[in-house]
């Protein structure tokens, strides 16, 4: 009887005792690497590759020129390439190094990561990020880092220089693109993060980065000559259509890939994804139908590649009947951004890069914020919708900004050193033959 009371006397202060050590017991125990999680993420990677080799290549080749189809080709490729090395030399340390980082706290590396990763420094094979080797994770961000410059290329196809484009892409991807990724996907302490920016899987660091650094290329660099009053329709929209399907199949390792593993949220952001897309494609066509009296291939291929930036940002915390209207709001809206506002104001966007890219992002980061809230039937933690829809523009405004103020400097820069686009006959010839001396087809 007096060990029983004994033993209740002193059941508490073993639990007290007890417990930090096996909570420090919890909080310590090494990752670990899950097979399914791994095999997913070399999947998703593949997916984001095959959106620019081949998908987006083909999806503005068909909608150039034919004199200019391979410039189109070539520059994407160039580009997987060029950005793929200085990924590895210090991008990935740029983006992602967290060193001197503290969750609410202000300071240089809260903009942009150190040098510490820089030549993949320190990877091994058994090196994880969380559930996956980190070269799956160095790989699967390589490929967002090489789709956001490429997608720049539409709105300048047709006359600029290869050269100057290389350039361009070198001190874009630094300037640019790895602080809006830290800034964003950095982690606590980075600027954007901190801010509470909800970014699951890139509208502000791809779509509206590149879409208004987009939109700045091509005023700084003029329109095409002959523009507007020259026809210059796509050469070929069955590419375009195939590109287009490959974006959107891709795209499922765009954001599915996002969850970085193998779970619900990846089913779910796999989910609103195909649903945004049909929507956004039944949208653009549906008001095009009404306003030009028939559908075009072009513009169902635009609608679904609206969606897929739309649902980017939102992915992750959305539900399916919010990606029902977000779909359906960026397919009418960039419709009418990527013809009407083009024509009023006169710039030559060429493939609608700021048209679908830069619109359809913001459409999409804005609504994430109320769109995450559990009673609009998302899956985040928001229960101010107006607050969290405040700090989605917050975020929204800083990245225009950012890109527009350092894509104009680094256009201008170019255009005084080595110049930006070619000459009126190399123009008047084609970039295929005038660049690089080939031809996309040869008929005779």
């Amino acid at each position: 009887m007096r060990s029983d009371v004994i033993r209740k006397a002193l059941a508490p202060a073993l639990v007290a005792t007890l417990l930090p050590c096996v909570a420090f017991a919890q909080a310590a125990a090494p990752a670990k690497l899950d097979s399914g999680d791994t095999a997913w993420m070399l999947t998703a990677t593949m997916l984001v590759l095959l959106m620019t080799i081949p998908g987006l290549a083909l999806f503005y080749g068909g909608m150039v020129r034919a004199k200019n189809l391979l410039s189109v080709l070539m520059q994407c490729f160039a580009i997987t390439a060029l950005v793929t090395v200085l990924w590895v030399v210090y991008g990935y340390s740029a983006a992602f190094d967290n060193t001197g980082m503290t969750a609410g706290t202000t300071n240089l590396h809260s903009f942009v990561g150190g040098l510490g990763h820089a030549m993949l420094a320190g990877l091994k094979p058994d090196s994880l990020y969380n559930t996956i080797p980190e070269a799956v994770f160095v790989m699967f961000q390589m490929t967002f880092a090489i789709i956001t410059p490429a997608l720049i290329v539409g709105a300048i196809a047709e006359r600029m220089k290869f050269s100057a484009l290389l350039v361009f892409t070198a001190l874009w991807f630094t300037l640019v693109y790895l602080p809006i990724a830290h800034m964003v996907w950095g982690g606590p302490g980075s600027f954007l993060g901190d801010l509470g920016v909800l970014d699951f899987a890139g509208g502000t660091v791809v779509h509206i980065n590149a879409g208004i650094a987009g939109l700045v290329g091509c005023l700084v660099i003029g329109k095409r000559r002959g523009y507007p009053s020259t026809p210059m329709p796509p050469h070929n929209l069955g590419y375009t259509l195939v590109g287009a399907s490959m974006l959107w199949l891709g795209w499922f390792g765009f954001n599915a890939g996002s969850a970085v593993a193998a779970n619900g949220s990846a089913g779910m952001a796999m989910l609103v994804t195909q649903i945004a897309t049909a929507a956004a494609a039944i949208g653009w066509t549906a008001i095009e139908w009404i306003t030009h009296r028939r559908p075009s291939v072009l513009g169902i291929a635009s609608g679904a590649v609206a969606g897929l930036v739309a649902i980017t940002p939102a992915a992750g915390t959305c539900g399916p009947g919010a990606a029902l209207v977000l779909g359906l709001v960026a397919g009418i809206v960039c419709f009418f951004c990527a013809t009407r506002l083009k024509r009023r104001f006169g710039y030559d966007d060429s493939l609608d890069v700021f048209g679908v890219h830069a619109i359809a992002g913001i459409i999409g980061a804005l609504l994430t914020g109320p769109f995450a809230a559990p009673t609009l039937g998302g899956f985040g933690t928001v229960t101010d919708l107006g607050l969290q829809l405040w700090i989605q523009f917050k975020g929204v405004a800083f990245t225009v900004v950012y890109s527009a103020v350092l894509s104009y400097a680094i256009f201008k820069g170019i255009a005084v050193t080595m110049g930006l686009r070619v000459d009126e006959e190399q123009e008047q010839v084609g970039l295929d033959i005038a660049l690089h001396e080939e031809r996309g087809y040869n008929l005779s």
